[in-house]
């Protein structure tokens, strides 16, 4: 698959690029940001995946959370796909900021006119690996995802979902219970149809009750004074309380004083980058 670089730029020695390629999977071109450490220029380095949140693109993360230099301290490649399809002409796509384009809900859309494109769970759980470690020095067996909000749901179900695939998870305040907020339910909801039972295949608190995989340490920062949090739409409570059921190890931090913003992300990303670190490099 052919990627066209769009933008390159020294960063602490390494270089933060972005590319542009043509998605199988979502039907379309997609851009994601690249961090490559200066230790990529000599030997396989592990990837770690970053999913954002509602409205954004690969451009606010790598722009606004300051990873660059621990990810260059700890020879870590970080990655940053679009949170969508783009530009796919589908009615209804651009008319709402939490539906649509720049919110895929890191889901395979079963429903029309969104199954043909919005398949963002395959194309960043298959497409987007597959397409890093054949253009990239990747060692392919060494795998972590994490993210914000929307994407913090995104990190969450991938790791539970797939039992091994992913070293580490983490996510910064993510939507933990969709099925039971209203931003989950719309998209769920639109992606998915009606039937709500359906739902709970992308749900971080239901999948966490049945998962019986490989030992996941999870670490979840969340704003005290998080807008989203007081408004219900993150539930962090229902994925704790599940995760405490089953006995799988969660540490969560409620950080005061913090909102929902990327200057909360950027205030904790080295404690994260560092997480990874330790089962990425172990």
């Amino acid at each position: 698959m052919a990627l066209k670089q769009v933008s390159s730029n020294k960063c602490f020695e390494g270089f933060q690029k972005v590319f542009e390629h043509d998605s199988a999977e979502l039907k379309c071109k997609m851009k994601f940001g690249i961090y490559l450490p200066p230790k990529a220029e000599t030997g396989k380095c592990p990837v770690l995946y970053w999913l954002s949140g509602l409205t954004c693109t690969e451009q606010n993360f790598i722009t606004k959370a300051a990873f660059q230099q621990a990810a260059a301290e700890h020879g870590l490649i970080v990655v940053a796909p679009d949170t969508s399809p783009r530009g796919c002409n589908i009615e209804g796509e651009d008319e709402s900021w939490d539906f649509g384009t720049g919110a895929g809900f890191y889901v395979d859309a079963t429903e029309d006119p969104w199954k043909t494109n919005y398949r963002m769970y395959s194309y960043v759980k298959d497409e987007l690996p597959k397409l890093i470690n054949a253009n990239f020095p990747t060692d392919p067996e060494r795998m972590s995802v994490f993210g914000h909000s929307m994407g913090g749901h995104g990190a969450l179900i991938l790791a539970l979902k797939n039992p091994g695939k992913y070293k580490s998870v983490s996510a910064f305040a993510p939507i933990c219970n969709p099925i039971q907020c209203q931003w989950g339910k719309k998209a769920l909801g639109g992606y998915l149809g009606p039937d709500a039972s359906k739902w709970e295949a992308y749900d971080a608190t239901q999948l966490v009750k049945s998962y019986s995989g490989s030992r996941l340490d999870i670490l979840i920062d969340q704003g005290k004074d998080d807008q989203f949090l007081s408004a219900g739409q993150l539930l962090p409570d229902n994925f704790i309380a599940a995760c405490t059921e089953r006995k799988i190890p969660v540490v969560f931090r409620l950080q005061q004083g913090y909102d929902h913003s990327y200057f909360f992300i950027a205030s904790f990303i080295n404690d994260h980058i560092k997480h990874h670190a330790k089962y990425l490099n172990a």
